[in-house]
């Protein structure tokens, strides 16, 4: 018995770690936890002011139709879709600069995390799953994004 509640506890602790970090998420989704620089300025991925949790945006990828959808979460804004996608799978993807609805902050996903495209969005930083919520409950840790 003793054995059995040992691994399921250690199953319990990796699958938290996993949703946690945002390694695996329930609907198939990327999140990108977006923060902005308040007080300050950008110097590369430092902000000079304050680190503030802002927007969490996210998308959706339908592989079989070749599109991926995104929206920002908690939002009453609309949300758009990027078509004529080239989709290896949810963490890597790649999308023509067209989109319906609102610009998305990129057209590209590369091992799970946005590549930014010059001209074709605006420039944002953002943080890890657990930072992003440590920030939204004012527990600052540093000042500097991790892109």
């Amino acid at each position: 018995m003793r054995i059995f509640s040992l691994v399921v506890v250690c199953a319990a602790l990796v699958i938290g770690v996993a949703l946690i970090s945002d390694e695996v998420t329930l609907q198939g989704e990327r999140t990108v936890y977006i923060v902005e620089c308040r007080q300050g300025s950008w110097e590369g991925l430092r902000c000079s002011g304050r680190l503030v949790a802002t927007d969490r945006v996210r998308f959706r990828v339908l592989k079989a139709h070749r599109e991926v959808l995104f929206w920002t979460a908690g939002s009453p804004g609309p949300s758009g879709k990027l078509t004529d996608c080239d989709i290896q799978d949810g963490r890597d993807w790649v999308c023509s600069a067209n989109a319906d609805g609102p610009s998305p902050i990129a057209h590209k996903m590369v091992l799970g995390r946005p590549v930014v495209d010059a001209g074709h969005a605006a420039p944002f930083h953002a943080v890890t799953k657990m930072r992003w919520w440590l920030l939204r409950w004012a527990i600052p840790l540093g000042s500097q994004a991790d892109f």
